[in-house]
Parts: C-alpha cells; sequence; structure tokens
C-alpha cells in the first residue's frame, strides 16, 4: 500500500498538573522535513518525538505542534536574605535617627517585615521533568496512528487513480500501436511516390543513395520502440504500485519517461491520428505525474 504525503491529526493530553494539545500536519515535499514546535524546558522530548516519527514517515514536510500549559502554579515562598538585611540595617537607621529626635516608634513584628516588598519571593519548584516526557511521548502514539492512518487512506485513494491513469496509458498506446500499422502502408505509398518523382528530376543521381536516404528518413519515422517502451513503463509502474511502500521518487521517474516517449511519439507521428492520440497520451500522463508528486 501507497502512502500520500499529506495528512492532519490532533489531540489533547493531561498529566498530574499539566495538560496539552497536539497538532500533526504534514504536506508534500522533496524530502523529509521535520519540523518540532515542542517546549524545550521538557528534557528530552523533541528527541523522543523525533526518535518515534522518524521510521514511520521518509517524505513530507512534517510539522508538530505541542502547546503545554500547567492546570496550576505550583510555587512555595522563599525569604529573601538579602533583602532583608537591607530592612533590618534601613529599620535600625530610622530607629536611631527617631530616638535623636526625641520621636518615639511603634515596634515593628515579623508580619509588618515580611509585608515588605522583596523580603518574600515566590519561586517555582523545581522538578524533574522526564516523567512529564514519558507521558508526553505515551499520548502521541494515538496522535501519530491517526496521522498514518489518515496518509494511508488518502494513499489508496490515490493508489485507485493511478492504476485509472495507467489504465488509460495502456489504451492509448494500444490505440498508437494500430495507428502505426495504417500509416506503415500510407508511409510506404509516399515514399515510392517521392523516389520516383526525385528520380524523374534527377539526371545523373545516384539511385542506391536516394534510397539510403529515404531509408534513413523511414528509420527517423519509425514509433515501434517507443510503444515498446512506453508498454514497459506500464508494466514497472504497476508493480511499483503493486509493491507499496516509499515509491514516489520512482513513481516520479517513470513519468518523466512516460512524458519523454510521449514527446517523440508526437514529433515523429507525420499523422493526424497519431499526433491527436500522442497529445492525448500528454494529457493523462501530466494527471498522473500530478497524483504521483503526492505519493510518499
Amino acid at each position: 500500500m501507497i502512502q500520500s504525503m499529506t495528512g492532519f491529526a490532533s489531540g489533547k493530553g493531561a498529566f498530574a498538573h499539566y495538560s496539552w494539545a497536539w497538532e500533526l500536519r504534514s504536506v508534500n515535499g522533496k524530502g523529509l522535513d521535520l519540523r518540532l514546535r515542542v517546549p524545550d524546558w521538557v528534557e528530552g522530548l523533541e528527541a523522543q518525538l523525533k526518535a518515534a516519527m522518524t521510521p514511520k514517515v521518509t517524505r513530507g514536510n512534517i510539522t508538530l505542534g505541542l502547546r503545554l500549559g500547567r492546570a496550576d502554579e505550583v510555587a512555595q515562598l522563599a525569604l529573601n536574605t538579602v533583602q532583608l538585611d537591607s530592612v533590618l540595617i534601613a529599620m535600625a537607621q530610622v530607629e536611631a535617627e527617631a530616638m535623636e529626635r526625641g520621636l518615639s516608634l511603634a515596634p515593628a513584628n515579623a508580619t509588618d517585615i515580611l509585608a515588605l516588598r522583596g523580603v518574600l519571593d515566590s519561586a517555582s519548584v523545581e522538578e524533574n521533568t522526564s516523567d512529564l516526557a514519558h507521558a508526553i511521548c505515551n499520548d502521541f502514539a494515538p496522535v501519530l496512528a491517526a496521522f498514518l492512518d489518515m496518509r494511508k487512506t488518502e494513499g489508496k485513494a490515490m493508489q485507485d487513480v493511478l492504476f485509472g491513469h495507467l489504465d488509460e496509458i495502456e489504451r492509448l498506446v494500444a490505440r498508437a500501436d494500430a495507428a502505426i500499422d495504417a500509416r506503415r502502408e500510407e508511409m510506404a505509398a509516399s515514399f515510392r511516390t517521392a523516389l520516383a518523382r526525385v528520380m524523374d528530376n534527377a539526371d545523373g543521381a545516384d539511385e542506391h543513395r536516394i534510397a539510403q536516404e529515404l531509408a534513413l528518413i523511414a528509420v527517423k519515422a519509425d514509433v515501434t520502440e517507443e510503444i515498446d517502451r512506453l508498454g514497459a513503463h506500464i508494466a514497472a509502474a504497476r508493480a511499483l504500485l503493486a509493491a507499496g511502500g516509499s515509491i514516489g521518487r520512482k513513481l516520479d521517474f517513470l513519468a518523466q519517461e512516460f512524458n519523454r516517449e510521449a514527446n517523440t511519439l508526437c514529433s515523429k507521428a507525420q499523422s493526424k491520428e497519431l499526433t491527436s492520440i500522442g497529445l492525448d497520451l500528454k494529457a493523462v500522463i501530466d494527471q498522473l505525474r500530478e497524483q504521483i508528486q503526492n505519493v510518499e
């Protein structure tokens, strides 16, 4: 089974006081381009997610986004001893200055001092993120599976379309082959007429040399090899589709070869019917190539 390079999946998860949301999407690309937008403070998370994805995908521009938040703020209060020293020194200076001036100040208590800005700091609790990373990676497995399922579903639909295009190409090649047989007698008669006309108006010309030139023209107009190669390309493309896997690049190469033979067929046609068939063939091959661009 082949896979499409386009896909999408999303999901949500939670662990302890954390919650998160996934978004995984991909579009076609010449190679594999993984772009992960995940929190860098969760140690080892990006490497683990890449390790989970790389064996399963070989081509495509893939973007993985993870929005991670805390359900609550786990924090604790910490005494800022430097700020406390500064406050106590300042209080002592104020009390000494007041005594010199004969002023009496109400005594300060610990609650008053702790209420001053900077004496108590709110600090986040340091925690080991390995358990969080493990939970996130476990939750990613079904998201990745849904993403791959979508690529496979689209791949199955594409495979049916590609087989249909190959059937149409085979039908047109058969028509071209039949047109060649009909054209052969016309070309032979045309060459005989041309040879007679040349001989009637070419005193002293080498009859054998003229015959050789006409034979060379006939060889150049022969499209039998192009028809045979198109048949071989059809068989090769069907075999690739039946085998499945990551065959996008090989199919793209075959599509180029299809187009090359169709162009040659048109250039050598020398008949309206064969030219028409060649143009129809090029149109179907273009449709084939367009579909192949999205095969992994």
